[in-house]
């Protein structure tokens, strides 16, 4: 019988990276620059019932480490035939209008389990498709004859995604458990995030 693979998980509180409100991956040493390793921090994100983590296999060993952000975890990076939106995971959803808000300047949408945050770029290709009549903001799609607006904050049918941290204030010097996260993290994303980046 095959035995159970080892497990590491580490919450939150203890992880040495963080995103900030723009989904920039950042450490104490300041912003990842490696375009590989954010790229691979990206791809790694999951979501199960404890909130965002960022998640692999390594070695026989199953490494999970929950990480705060500020706003969301998940980002709208593009916009693909004006029908797609392409996540920073790489994950790809059907535009849906009815699923999208504003809040304070930015332009989220709603799924049923994630609140996704258009980043700058996606932003600007959407952008070719928003109208704004008589102060409000309307959605018009290639073939769709009708105009959905796009709803405020307080209209909206959606709800803060499990485990955000908006209202955290980040402590990027030494952390409770931060010693033990190092001696057990020589390898994987803790060794990625300390020495690599």
């Amino acid at each position: 019988m095959a035995s159970e693979m080892k497990q590491i998980i580490v919450p939150k509180e203890n992880a040495v990276f963080w995103m900030d409100k723009n989904g920039i991956w950042h450490n104490e040493h300041g912003k990842f620059e490696h375009p590989k390793i954010i790229a691979y921090f990206h791809k790694s994100i999951r979501k199960d019932d404890q909130g965002y983590h960022v998640y692999q296999v390594r070695d026989g060993c199953e490494e999970k480490v929950y990480f705060p952000y500020e706003d969301t975890a998940l980002f709208v990076v593009d916009l693909k035939d004006s029908q797609t939106l392409v996540l920073n995971t790489t994950d790809m959803i059907a535009l849906d209008p009815s699923q999208l808000f504003t809040q304070d300047d930015s332009l989220y949408v709603q799924t049923p389990e994630h609140r996704i945050k258009f980043g700058q770029r996606a932003l600007m290709k959407m952008a070719s498709h928003l109208e704004e009549k008589e102060d409000r903001l309307f959605v018009v799609l290639d073939g769709t004859p009708e105009i959905r607006q796009v709803q405020p904050i307080d209209q909206a049918h959606h709800c803060r995604a499990a485990g955000s941290t908006a209202s955290m204030t980040f402590n990027t010097g030494h952390r409770p458990g931060c010693g033990q996260f190092f001696r057990i993290g020589d390898t994987g994303f803790y060794k990625g995030a300390a020495f690599l980046l």
